[in-house]
């Protein structure tokens, strides 16, 4: 994964984002590069949501445009479940270890039904705790080797030993020369794992620096 490349594996060159008459999300630019873990902080409704699914190509830019390297692949984690109700966590896993090009979808799926701990049986993921359905999105966003993590708080509803296991695939992700963008709400793994720290107020990226600097700033006595 770690190529050597100095280019930004990842770039928003002034994307915005609307609803409707609703601005989600002002001209924002920014760049990801290989090997960084960025945290992404701002209170709810800031436009941390919609900047990361712009990053992963869920949405469109209204304007401007969000730039990838050449054969770069994303894992993204949105908040919400990003699976198949209907299907069992394996038939999700392996019906997407089919759609990102795994050479075995069936042991791709067993090896991130055992890394996650989630249930190998029949029941419909619509049926799954809240923290296992967001261990099957976190599962599914790891399928295809991607090079970049997009994880919409993903710790939320996460207990302590998952949060662990986590952060420790974020760190041999960074390791490989993978990129991580995060958003959190968590004071302890923006200090734990943040390379570098980002900002949304009402829709601005008010803030792009590395995380001593963030930390001398007034933002950081306000936020998280």
């Amino acid at each position: 994964m770690v190529t050597g490349d100095t280019s930004p594996v990842l770039a928003a060159r002034a994307a915005s984002r609307r609803f409707g008459d609703q601005t989600a999300l002002q001209p924002t630019t920014l760049e990801i590069r290989e090997a960084e873990v960025v945290a992404l902080l701002g209170p709810n409704g800031a436009g941390k949501s919609t900047l990361l699914a712009l990053l992963a190509g869920s949405l469109t830019p209204t304007s401007g445009a969000v730039e990838r390297r050449e054969g770069m692949r994303i894992g993204w984690t949105p908040q919400r479940p990003a699976h198949y109700g209907r299907l069992s966590p394996r038939e999700n896993l392996e019906l997407f270890a089919e759609l990102e090009g795994e050479s075995d979808p069936p042991a791709a799926a067993g090896r991130l039904l055992a890394q996650f701990e989630l249930p190998d049986s029949a029941r419909p993921s619509a049926r799954l705790s809240v923290g296992n359905r967001q261990r099957l999105n976190l599962a599914i966003s790891l399928l295809g080797n991607p090079d970049v993590l997009l994880l919409d708080e993903p710790t939320a509803a996460l207990d302590p030993p998952q949060r662990r296991k986590l952060w420790q695939t974020a760190v041999l992700h960074k390791q490989r020369g993978g990129a991580v963008v995060f958003a959190t709400q968590n004071h302890e793994e923006l200090e734990g794992h943040a390379d570098r720290v980002l900002v949304l107020l009402e829709g601005v990226l008010a803030f792009d620096g590395p995380l001593e600097e963030y930390e001398r700033t007034e933002l950081a006595r306000t936020l998280v």
